[in-house]
């Protein structure tokens, strides 16, 4: 996001945003004016917070109250007003460190314990993906209906291994277009690594979709979807916390929350977002590929083997989460758990 603002603005969208996130409530001119020295007039506060709003980095939820944070106020917040450098979260570290002694004696352990140690420490969902057996080969997949949206995936591989997994039929595919994915994949991808598969798949997506057909464009989304958690397990710990939050004390808000993390295909559009890039990322409301995950926010990084991707770690929580805190728990993991792997390839 273009950085469009001078430095008086800057100062009131920071402060409207941290007094925010010490208490949901909308915050008036008057507030900002007393709790921060910044040597300003209410009346100046007050314009600036009128012209943050017209920019849409704030909204007035009611006539008289104060503002809150927008989803593009949060961005520019993450991007333009928070430091640079987040610094490494020594406590985090030391905790992980006195938890784990030996590098990747037990990968589901170790990441069951990063995963709780996220949550208990920002108070939010800690989440983790380990990863899947790259170097299985595939000896054939099966996409078949299963109930009334839902697909059922078999996947054999060459140790005789049959995985099945159920992933939501949201193309509205037949039987027929089914088989006939099916026979694509195993045409393309019989012989190939689970790796291999997932390294072609993502160069293939990177590509101008117009030089695909319908079904096949729908057959590599499909492929890659099944095989992004092949053999990985999901870590998500601290749904309870974050149900004490305010935000969340509606009983709907808690059903809809609540169902959405236990739907593993929204960990897996998560997984899409990210999969490709470099250090931490911030996936803040409206950004969120997973429409029922609007009201919260990700931080979310992908740890390495040999400076490739290996899985997931991350925490999700509110919009109005402390970013420069939660940015530093992840990257921490991130770097520890990288450092684990590295250790443990050797």
């Amino acid at each position: 996001m273009e950085d469009v603002l001078d430095e008086r603005s800057k100062k009131v969208l920071w402060a409207v945003i941290q007094s925010y996130i010490d208490n949901p409530d909308p915050v008036g001119s008057r507030y900002v004016t007393k709790k921060y020295a910044f040597q300003y007039s209410p009346a100046t506060i007050r314009n600036i917070m009128a012209d943050l709003e017209d920019m849409g980095f704030l909204s007035q939820p009611h006539t008289s109250a104060g503002r809150v944070p927008t989803d593009k106020g949060y961005r520019y917040y993450v991007e333009h007003i928070l430091e640079e450098k987040i610094g490494i979260n020594e406590g985090l570290l030391d905790l992980l460190t006195s938890k784990v002694s030996d590098p990747i004696e037990d990968v589901d352990f170790i990441l069951d314990e990063t995963s709780k140690t996220l949550a208990s420490l920002s108070r939010y969902l800690g989440l983790a993906v380990s990863p899947g057996p790259e170097g299985s080969i595939l000896r054939r997949i099966e996409l078949v209906p299963y109930k009334e949206d839902r697909i059922a995936v078999v996947i054999l591989t060459d140790e005789g291994v049959i995985k099945h997994k159920i992933i939501k039929n949201e193309m509205a595919l037949t039987s027929s277009d089914l088989q006939k994915i099916s026979n694509y994949l195993n045409r393309e991808f019989k012989g190939y690594t689970i790796k291999q598969i997932r390294e072609h798949l993502a160069e293939e997506l990177r590509r101008d979709k117009e030089m695909y057909d319908n079904l096949m464009e729908r057959s590599l989304a499909l492929c890659r979807e099944a095989l992004y958690t092949y053999g990985s397990n999901v870590f998500i710990t601290g749904l309870t916390r974050i149900l004490d939050l305010p935000e969340f004390s509606n009983i709907e808000k808690i059903k809809k929350i609540s169902k959405t993390i236990e739907d593993k295909h929204a960990i897996i559009k998560l997984i899409d977002k990210i999969i490709d890039s470099r250090g931490v990322q911030v996936i803040i409301g409206s950004e969120n590929p997973v429409s029922e995950m609007n009201e919260l926010s990700v931080i979310i990084s992908t740890y390495n083997e040999h400076d490739r991707p290996a899985g997931v770690i991350g925490i999700i929580g509110p919009k109005r989460m402390d970013y420069s805190s939660v940015i530093s728990l992840v990257e921490t993991a991130a770097r520890f758990l990288s450092k684990m792997f590295e250790e443990g390839g050797k």
